[in-house]
């Protein structure tokens, strides 16, 4: 058994917001005890006071969380400046949360540590890892996903799919916040391992079709895109899009090797003197990429093909709990229609089951069903948590 309860406020004052939030989930577990939890919060709320009463109520709790760009719950739907608490019970499934420090300059070791630290609770091997890692720092420097992800496999092993989304904090790309039980951090790593009896599975989807011929990226450092097809990166953008410059409406399809399966890349600025355009995200020399074109109609379809394609790799009846990860860009780009992602999800249920989740700076994620975990971005992912 996989018991989740959801609490949702949309209070702007700290106090009253836990302290509905905690009734909704009280009154929910009907007496039964939560092992572990997360918080999804946006970024203006006294964060340290919300963790003391989760604390105070929950004694122990493995907690885990981090400010957002947009919360999502089965309570109110799609919101913003709101507050949503997810907590799990289960007598078969060991829920253990950990947490790395530093994980800017010490990526590597910070997952390391928080690996270590849930799997000492767990006293068993991870099946499955949910992270909510930093993403924009005090300083105004950011955390590299594709680092993070790096340093978890590493700590994990190859074979442990690693699922989430780094932390917002509403689109001003200052400072974002991490939980970890009472602790609020700015440059963490948390992470929730689920062991034991667990049936679980994951859908990617992004709504954008790509454009134009495969072309292969042929200079490349780091987020910087040199050269396409020995042409300058701008060059190859004012094929398809003339004068208009690189934007989030027309991010990169990076393929995983020669196969049809690919990861979003959003461009952020460029340099009209060298040609190049740095992005939101590593691009690998060599790569194969096609440029990518936006249809709103599509960008929200892809969190039903999301959920459907989950649901359709579950490997047990249903699924008892819906955790949903989806990009702030997309909240951006989408506006006031963001809200139809969460309600496409919902209409496509089998059953009423709690679901939680937020808009994050970057999304993590198989690209496919026992395939290896890679970091997205403008990408809505879904992930289902079961016992039966």
């Amino acid at each position: 058994m996989l018991k989740s309860v959801v609490g949702h406020s949309d209070d702007p004052e700290s106090q009253s917001a836990i302290a509905e939030v905690i009734e909704q989930c009280i009154n929910q577990l009907a007496g039964a005890i939560p092992q572990a939890g997360m918080l999804f919060a946006a970024i203006d709320f006294d964060h340290a006071l919300i963790l003391k009463h989760i604390n105070q109520v929950f004694p122990g709790i493995d907690l885990i969380g981090c400010t957002t760009d947009g919360e999502i719950s089965s309570t109110l739907g799609f919101q913003q400046d709101s507050l949503t608490l997810i907590l799990f019970c289960s007598d078969t499934v060991k829920i253990a949360a950990g947490v790395g420090y530093g994980v800017r300059q010490h990526p590597t070791a910070a997952a390391k540590q928080a690996v270590r630290q849930a799997t000492e609770k767990s006293g068993v091997g991870a099946k499955l890892c949910v992270s909510v890692p930093a993403s924009y720092l005090e300083d105004g420097s950011t955390t590299s996903g594709e680092e993070i992800l790096r340093g978890l496999k590493m700590a994990l092993g190859d074979e442990v799919p690693i699922v989430g989304g780094t932390a917002g904090d509403q689109f001003r790309f200052q400072k974002t916040y991490q939980f970890f039980q009472s602790q609020v951090l700015t440059d963490a790593l948390p992470i929730l391992i689920f062991c034991g009896d667990i049936h679980f599975s994951y859908g990617i989807a992004c709504g954008w079709k790509p454009i134009g011929r495969k072309s292969i990226v042929t200079k490349s450092a780091g987020t910087v895109l040199y050269e396409v097809d020995g042409e300058p990166a701008l060059e190859f953008y004012k094929r398809y899009l003339g004068d208009r410059r690189p934007t989030a409406e027309h991010p990169l399809a990076v393929y995983e090797g020669d196969s049809n399966r690919y990861y979003m890349r959003v461009p952020n600025t460029y340099d009209l003197a060298s040609g190049s355009i740095n992005f939101l995200g590593d691009i690998p020399e060599q790569a194969i990429i096609q440029v990518t074109d936006i249809s709103r109609d599509e960008v929200i379809a892809a969190a039903k093909t999301s959920f459907q394609t989950a649901l359709e790799h579950y490997p047990g009846t249903v699924p008892e709990v819906i955790l949903l990860f989806s990009c702030c860009c997309r909240r951006w780009l989408l506006g006031t229609r963001a809200k139809e992602e969460y309600q496409l999800v919902k209409q496509a249920l089998p059953e009423d089951i709690p679901i939680c989740g937020f808009y994050t700076y970057g999304e993590f994620a198989p690209l496919e069903p026992q395939g290896s975990t890679y970091y997205h971005q403008e990408t809505f992912v879904t992930l289902l948590l079961g016992t039966r």
